[in-house]
């Protein structure tokens, strides 16, 4: 089942998001809600506060492409973190393109380090300990972000987030056309 994703602006996207246990209610096809959800939106990750559920659930899943062929290519790569943990940052801080399904309409350079080690549980609920890069680091990073109820676009500076104001602002009124299913709060005059 297709969820909606909540727009920037919505209070869920700014708290702290809690715990589950393995035993969480319909566990499994809430990942495979938030898979379906993610893909139908053609984004690459997807936090469950995303979702306005404000638990530490994400589901990443992309394929490689390949630049002299000019398309994907390979089986995706899919994880699913519960409860994820950056224990360690590693490498060099570089700089990405990053947009949210929740802040649509809109990327940025976001500056990241290139590799993290993430502790999580996997969706059979064991413990894993991965040593992300690339990619997967620079989504795995952004998701964990929205666990702790921060956006990309808190990442960039004073001046840009004034310069993106009004985007932002059509984004919380619902004024940001979109191919997905989105939940927006109206602002209040």
């Amino acid at each position: 089942m297709i969820l909606p994703i909540i727009g920037f602006g919505h209070p869920t996207l700014r708290k702290t998001a809690q715990p589950i246990e393995a035993d969480y209610p319909d566990l499994q096809q809430l990942i495979d809600n938030m898979f379906e959800t993610m893909y139908a939106a053609e984004g690459v990750g997807l936090a469950a506060p995303q979702v306005d559920l404000p638990i530490q659930l994400v589901v990443i899943g992309y394929r490689e492409y390949d630049e002299k062929k000019k398309e994907y290519v390979g089986d995706p790569i899919e994880r699913t973190l519960i409860n994820p943990v950056i224990v360690e940052a590693k490498g060099e801080m570089q700089y990405y393109n990053e947009g949210c399904l929740s802040v649509p309409n809109i990327h940025e350079d976001v500056l990241r380090p290139e590799c993290v080690v993430v502790k999580y549980y996997d969706r059979n609920f064991e413990l894993q300990t991965e040593e992300m890069t690339d990619l997967l680091a620079r989504i795995a990073q952004h998701e964990i972000d929205h666990l702790n109820g921060k956006v990309f676009v808190d990442r960039l500076s004073p001046l840009k987030r004034t310069l993106l104001k009004r985007k932002l602002n059509d984004i919380v009124s619902g004024k940001a056309q979109t191919g997905y299913r989105m939940k927006y709060v109206s602002r209040k005059k």
